[in-house]
């Protein structure tokens, strides 16, 4: 059997409608996103998902909480409060990411995704559920990792040079919505 690695992940993604949490992005309830921006959600089947999870475990990002010791040279953090959603959205924007930088979310050995960084700034309180996940942000480069914490804390390491974007368009959001593939955001 072939060792799989993360350009083999895309043979991994399956439709919405077989991903055990769909209903966070397709029931009007919670989050019922426009078909355009759903579609840049890529859900992975379970072997998929074990594979990000197998490849955190390895590299024992972890390990210590929220990260291995000395893993990241710069470290972040924030907590989830009752109506800080948008300051939440601005923080990560914060994060200096090119919002077109593919990402992969891992819940568990059971769910992961792949989509982009815009679409974790916009949807993120669709993406993490306080008390019940904890989400690995990431990409295989492993310089910066963002972690949510089931309870309601949101921790960032890098190993960049760390300037948080100090221009917050407040327009962004409502850009994305317009042009969800356009890179001006």
């Amino acid at each position: 059997m072939e060792k799989m690695d993360f350009d083999q992940l895309e043979k991994h993604i399956i439709p919405m409608d077989n991903f055990m949490f769909k209903w966070r992005f397709t029931e009007d309830e919670y989050d019922n996103l426009p078909d355009l921006h759903l579609s840049e959600l890529k859900p992975l089947d379970k072997g998929g998902a074990e594979f990000l999870t197998e490849f955190i475990d390895t590299c024992k990002l972890h390990s210590d909480f929220p990260f291995r010791k000395n893993f990241f040279r710069n470290n972040d953090h924030t907590r989830i409060l009752e109506g800080n959603d948008k300051q939440i959205s601005k923080w990560l924007y914060y994060r200096g990411l090119p919002f077109d930088k593919k990402v992969y979310l891992s819940w568990d050995g059971t769910n992961g995704m792949i989509t982009k960084w815009k679409f974790v700034v916009k949807y993120w309180d669709s993406l993490f559920y306080g008390g019940s996940d904890d989400l690995t942000i990431f990409d295989p480069s492993l310089e910066w990792s963002l972690l949510f914490f089931h309870e309601g804390e949101i921790y960032f390491g890098t190993n960049k040079e760390y300037e948080t974007t100090s221009d917050f368009d407040p327009d962004w959001f409502s850009q994305l919505d317009k042009n969800p593939a356009g890179n001006k955001i």
